[in-house]
């Protein structure tokens, strides 16, 4: 048995002497292409395109810009809705008012008999007066009108027009028609025609404006 051991390890002895090792130059050479290997795999690309391309940054931009701009009108529609709202409560409120002011007045007018009276005195002298203007005739004219404002028809009118004013823009026409009423007075007077017809259809005019703000057109006949 030692002896076939013997010449076993003979046999195998010359074979293992015969291979020379390694050296350690081969095992340099040798693990450099290996490193290669690995750059080489790391700058390669992803097997996978990109998650965000230009497509698609685009399409999600507009996206933000359009749910930014829903937003928007839509709180700028809320807010329009407010003040119509607003604005619809207010034109009621106005609405009711200004009826409420007109019922005042109605009452007020339909009590005021002796007031009406004599603004229906009015409205017939004005008549009479437009009519003798146009014919020329300036003394019926005066006979009508009196000499100066201190008559009492002239006072009369004003006692009614002040019961009946409450705005400003009736008592400036109530300003126009005085001033007017005296220029028509004077015009008579001195028998300049063409004065008195300027007069007459300014003070005419300013009654006419002053009825219809009053709400008194209804009430006065030759209107």
């Amino acid at each position: 048995m030692a002896t076939l051991f013997l010449s076993t390890a003979k046999t195998f002895l010359p074979i293992l002497l015969s291979s020379p090792p390694p050296s350690i130059h081969d095992h340099k050479h040798n693990t450099r292409p290996q490193l290669t290997q690995y750059k080489a795999v790391s700058d390669s690309p992803p097997p996978y395109p990109p998650i965000f391309t230009k497509r698609s940054l685009s399409l999600s931009l507009t996206s933000t810009f359009l749910f930014s701009i829903a937003g928007q009108l839509g709180h700028f529609a809320a807010n329009a809705a407010i003040l119509e709202a607003d604005d619809d409560e207010e034109l009621l409120e106005r609405v009711k008012k200004d009826r409420k002011k007109r019922l005042e007045r109605q009452g007020v007018i339909s009590s005021s008999n002796k007031e009406r009276a004599y603004l229906q005195d009015l409205v017939y002298r004005l008549s009479k007066v437009g009519q003798a203007i146009e014919n020329n005739d300036l003394s019926a004219a005066s006979s009508v009108l009196g000499h100066s404002t201190d008559t009492d028809w002239v006072q009369k009118a004003n006692l009614a027009f002040t019961k009946f004013s409450s705005s400003s823009e009736e008592k400036t026409e109530i300003d126009t028609f005085n001033t007017s009423l005296a220029s028509l007075i004077s015009s008579v007077v001195q028998k300049d025609i063409e004065a008195s017809k300027l007069a007459f259809v300014s003070s005419a005019s300013a009654f006419e404006k002053w009825t219809a703000l009053t709400g008194l057109v209804g009430q006065l006949k030759g209107l």
